[in-house]
């Protein structure tokens, strides 16, 4: 059986993106050692997961790009949990519009290796109350952002216990999570 890791770039304060849906402030925090860290944790993933706007970013992105990181991307099987999309034309996604926690509960059973969940806030919120989230991976910046979407949401509390730490040159410290129960 799969694990879900959740694996986001968190600012300070809390934030996976600023206002406007801003994001530019990765480039300020990735390097050659959050991309090795990236491919060593992508050769043991068996899938992906996104909610709908970090599809669209991801797809938008992705398919044009060249590299390991991006061969990776195209190939892996990609789970899309969407509302409002019709159709997802990135090779390899299926997409799903309801039942999210019956739908990932069932991924997982059916998948070896784990199955990383990028970004997607929302998705995230929607997933910690049923104890779907297995472990949470989070780039810590040196940045407060002030404003923006927060990885966590209010509404549900959830006790984690530290498995890993570890700092990068550029300041980020990597943190890594599993839930205690």
């Amino acid at each position: 059986m799969a694990r879900l890791i959740m694996w986001d770039l968190m600012t300070l304060d809390g934030f996976v993106e600023g206002p406007g849906r801003d994001i530019t402030w990765h480039n300020d925090v990735c390097g050659e050692e959050l991309e090795r860290l990236s491919l060593r944790q992508l050769h043991g993933a068996g899938g992906l997961l996104f909610g709908r706007v970090t599809y669209e970013l991801m797809a938008g992105y992705w398919p044009t790009a060249s590299g390991e990181i991006a061969d990776f991307m195209n190939s892996a099987p990609k789970y899309v949990f969407s509302r409002s999309l019709k159709s997802a034309e990135w090779q390899n996604t299926q997409l799903f519009g309801e039942d999210v926690a019956a739908n990932v509960g069932r991924l997982k059973r059916e998948h070896a290796k784990d199955i990383f969940l990028f970004g997607s806030a929302d998705l995230a919120a929607s997933l910690i109350p049923d104890g779907l989230i297995d472990e949470f991976r989070i780039a810590l910046n040196p940045l407060i952002l002030g404003g923006g979407t927060p990885l966590f949401k209010p509404g549900h509390r959830q006790r984690l216990k530290l498995i890993d730490s570890r700092p990068l040159s550029n300041g980020v410290v990597i943190v890594n999570y599993v839930p205690q129960f």
